[in-house]
Parts: C-alpha cells; sequence; structure tokens
C-alpha cells in the first residue's frame, strides 16, 4: 500500500512539471518580437502621415533667409515657408519614417544646429 502511494505521488509530480513544458509556444520571444517590430513598420509605412525637418522657428525676415540658405547648400530637397500665428517655420523634405527624418537630420545639423525632426498630421 505504502508503495502504490509513493508510486501515485511520484507520477503526479513528474505529470506536473512536464505539462508546463509542453504549453510554451514553439518560437522563442527574440523572433515573435522581431516579427512584432516589421508588422509595426509596415503599417507605419502604408498609414502614418510622416515627418518633416524643421530648420527654423521665428519671425518672417529670418525664416526666408533661411529658406534661402537652405536651397543653396541642398537644392535638390524641397522646402516649405509654413505660417502659423504667430511664428514662420522652415521645413524640409518629407520622411516616411521617423529613422529616415533622423537620418537625414544628422546631414542638416552639421549647419542647422536647431533643426528638429517634426511628425506631420494628427
Amino acid at each position: 500500500m505504502n508503495n502504490s502511494i509513493l508510486t501515485i505521488c511520484f507520477f503526479l509530480v513528474v505529470f506536473l512539471t512536464i505539462k508546463p513544458t509542453y504549453s510554451q509556444s514553439e518560437k522563442p520571444d527574440n523572433i515573435l518580437i522581431n516579427e512584432l517590430i516589421a508588422k509595426k513598420r509596415n503599417f507605419n509605412k502604408e498609414y502614418s502621415y510622416g515627418f518633416r525637418i524643421q530648420l527654423y522657428n521665428g519671425i518672417e525676415a529670418v525664416a526666408r533667409k533661411t529658406m534661402t540658405k537652405f536651397k543653396y547648400d541642398f537644392p535638390e530637397i524641397k522646402t516649405y515657408l509654413v505660417y502659423k500665428q504667430p511664428e514662420w517655420k522652415i521645413q524640409v523634405g518629407f520622411y516616411k519614417t521617423k529613422l529616415d527624418a533622423d537620418r537625414a537630420l544628422l546631414k542638416f545639423k552639421r549647419k542647422y544646429q536647431s533643426a528638429i525632426v517634426i511628425p506631420l498630421g494628427k
């Protein structure tokens, strides 16, 4: 009788410790995280509003001067003169992802130290 109780307890312990190992996911966590990041990137590329780089925020005369200088330095990049009362803003480029905007910002920061990345929309 005593042996049968010990045998049952042994099988019960073995059964309870083996079951959680079978319930775990077959994919490691890092693969699941990478898949989630890829899904988020694809969503942002398709549905996000995008980003621009703002070079200046202030009075009109300085804004126009900054815009002219930027067009001379980087003629291939589109510039925007935006007025939101009471200030003028110089915004440049259009970047679909924040990463692209940050890469371009590094290039512009050499000549325009106050440049920042701003989201569009919303």
